[in-house]
């Protein structure tokens, strides 16, 4: 039976097909957990026991392939931004997804120099953390807490700026929330 293939708008995947991406995601989850996001793409496909060629078929770039990768736990993000929506003031909720994307990109090491490609991707996860960035960036922008001159893609530099800290120096992981307060305050509309 074929299913869905989630990160285009081709048609749905042969069971062999899907039985490969899922072997190359969970090749590659392994591959950049241990060695990082610039991991060696044929490593990935060794591991997954598929030729480098399925590997590009399914997925055309390291960015595709980290976006994938990616796509549930952006999901998770997307929907606890959602279900604590109503408990946070909009200053409250931007902080807190920042805060988490940064967490996200810092997820395999090297993820934060590739965030604004991974985000741009297409996948479910990537539109929908985008799409849960942009409405929170709106809501703080009707709040009269960021200025109105600043979009998502500012949020994204910003998110790689904080991840990137992080990896050079993974004691800063303690003082996320007060980098995301030290660059949200500099954009702040006050």
């Amino acid at each position: 039976m074929a299913t869905p293939n989630p990160t285009t708008d081709e048609a749905p995947l042969r069971a062999d097909a899907a039985r490969n991406r899922e072997r190359i995601l969970a090749a590659a989850e392994a591959v950049f957990i241990e060695r990082g996001a610039d991991a060696s793409l044929e490593d990935i496909a060794k591991r997954a026991k598929v030729g480098i060629g399925t590997l590009y078929r399914r997925f055309p770039n390291r960015e595709a392939l980290l976006a994938a990768t990616s796509d549930d736990r952006l999901i998770a993000l997307v929907d606890a931004s959602r279900a604590a929506d109503a408990t946070r003031t909009p200053d409250e909720a931007i902080r807190a997804y920042v805060a988490a994307l940064v967490t996200h990109a810092t997820h395999y090491r090297g993820l934060a120099a590739s965030l604004g490609a991974v985000l741009h991707s297409g996948t479910p996860g990537c539109h929908a953390s985008r799409g849960e960035g942009q409405r929170l960036l709106a809501r703080a922008q009707d709040a009269g807490i960021v200025r109105k001159d600043v979009d998502i893609d500012d949020i994204v530099c910003m998110v790689t700026a904080i991840s990137l800290a992080i990896e050079q120096d993974p004691a800063a992981a303690a003082r996320v929330d007060h980098r995301v307060g030290l660059f949200l305050d500099g954009i702040g509309a006050g």
